[in-house]
């Protein structure tokens, strides 16, 4: 296999794991597991090293960024044993640094991601009273065209109404009902399997930028721009 580019036969296991999602056949396709897991993990090394040319990752290693391919399934009600995607996450060094990066790699269903998954209380709160307070500046970076066109809408869990605090005919309400804060950029299979997928994914994170440098500094200053981080 070709270091940093998905080979067809990493797809492929991922669609024969999707119809054959039991311990039984995976056990006796562990050999294949191997090699595609071997070269995801090459192409998640590159893209990282890709990502540090424009960003400061913590994420130490392809390797420690893939999730594993085994399911959790003690309080799910789907009992399949095992992930049929490749997916992985790099986190942003340092407290000023706000926003982590995902990708997903899956026939049909590939994409990258970036935003905020699960802002903790003091956080949402934070990010609703800039919401509330500079609204214009929110609408600026959503109608930038180049982030529009990667982008489109931004995409998350929501409040079925106002949150507390809010009127239900504020300005910004629709950004207001956000619980998360993230964005999303799709590729085919075509593109996933092309030797320039990891530049192609890495320039896709870059253009999160200017969304994540505006909400790390919302989130680790005051009113008045001084720091509130320890």
């Amino acid at each position: 296999m070709t270091k940093a580019v998905i080979e067809k036969e990493s797809l492929s296991f991922l669609k024969k794991l999707k119809k054959n999602n039991n311990r039984e056949w995976f056990n006796n396709h562990k050999d294949e597991y191997i090699l595609a897991q071997e070269n995801v993990v090459s192409f998640a090394d590159e893209l990282l090293a890709e990502m540090n040319r424009h960003d400061t990752i913590e994420t130490a290693s392809g390797k420690k960024s893939i999730h594993r391919i085994y399911r959790d399934v003690r309080f799910s009600k789907d009992k399949t044993p095992y992930n049929a995607e490749w997916s992985g996450g790099f986190r942003r060094a340092t407290k000023k640094l706000r926003g982590g990066y995902y990708f997903h790699i899956e026939p049909g269903n590939s994409f990258v991601a970036g935003g905020f998954w699960g802002p903790e209380t003091k956080d949402l709160q934070r990010i609703r009273q800039d919401i509330d307070y500079n609204y214009p500046e929110w609408k600026k970076i959503f109608s930038n065209k180049t982030f529009k066109s990667t982008f489109g809408e931004m995409i998350g869990e929501q409040l079925s109404s106002a949150p507390r605090g809010y009127a239900k005919d504020h300005a910004a309400i629709d950004l207001l009902r956000y619980k998360q804060f993230l964005i999303r950029h799709d590729f085919t299979d075509a593109e996933v399997l092309a030797p320039d997928f990891v530049k192609k994914a890495s320039d896709v994170y870059k253009k999160m930028r200017p969304f994540f440098d505006y909400m790390s500094e919302v989130l680790t200053t005051d009113a008045n721009g001084e720091s509130i981080l320890d």
